[in-house]
């Protein structure tokens, strides 16, 4: 039997040899559910979620109705156990990996390619990124500032102005530049520059 912490650091590594570069992010809040794995890839977004031979499809019908909110494709990792029944759980669209034992490390089958998602919300999507990523996107597009204003304020704004194309690129390179041990002094200074300070989730 596979669990979830059997699964994670050899699919890691199988990701990065398909998909060449990536960047993973783990335990994403989305929604009202947490994605286990987000993977940034050059021009798209990709959810992953996995379900190991303990798991259950419990909170599976909520997961796949946020994935399909935010991620430009989806896929879902499943052990040996749940190969047969997994495809009648998710979308026709969401991609299909098996993990299975072998020896001393995991092996990862593709029963399904994932396909792009019909139902991603760019307007989620974009609420990925935090308010410094925000403000250096609209800088990339010589867009004003708006500092006084919402973060869904500035959404919509970045949406009405950013071709989509320009757009998923751009997302996907605020998240490959992330760096999680500087956050609070980005936030902290990007605050300090604001002329009114407002509440606004980052």
């Amino acid at each position: 039997m596979l669990y979830d912490r059997d699964i994670r650091e050899p699919l890691f590594d199988f990701l990065e040899e398909r998909y060449g570069k990536i960047r993973i992010i783990e335990e994403k809040q989305m929604g009202k559910s947490r994605a286990d794995i987000v993977m940034v890839l050059p021009d798209a977004v990709a959810g992953i979620e996995i379900k190991s031979d303990a798991d259950t499809y419990v909170r599976l019908k909520r997961q796949v109705r946020d994935y399909n909110c935010y991620y430009d494709t989806n896929l879902v990792v499943v052990g040996s156990t749940h190969a047969l029944h997994i495809a009648d759980h998710v979308p026709a669209w969401w991609g299909i990996l098996t993990a299975e034992k072998a020896g001393s490390t995991v092996d990862f089958y593709t029963l399904r390619e994932p396909a792009p998602n019909p139902k991603v919300d760019i307007k989620r999507k974009l609420s990925i990124l935090w308010r410094p990523e925000l403000a250096h996107i609209q800088e990339l597009n010589k867009m004003p500032k708006y500092r006084e204003k919402s973060k869904a304020f500035v959404i919509d704004k970045i949406l009405m102005k950013v071709p989509k194309e320009t757009l998923t690129l751009q997302i996907s390179e605020e998240l490959f530049q992330r760096d999680y041990t500087s956050i609070e002094e980005t936030i902290t200074e990007y605050k300090k520059k604001k002329k009114h300070l407002c509440s606004y989730d980052l």
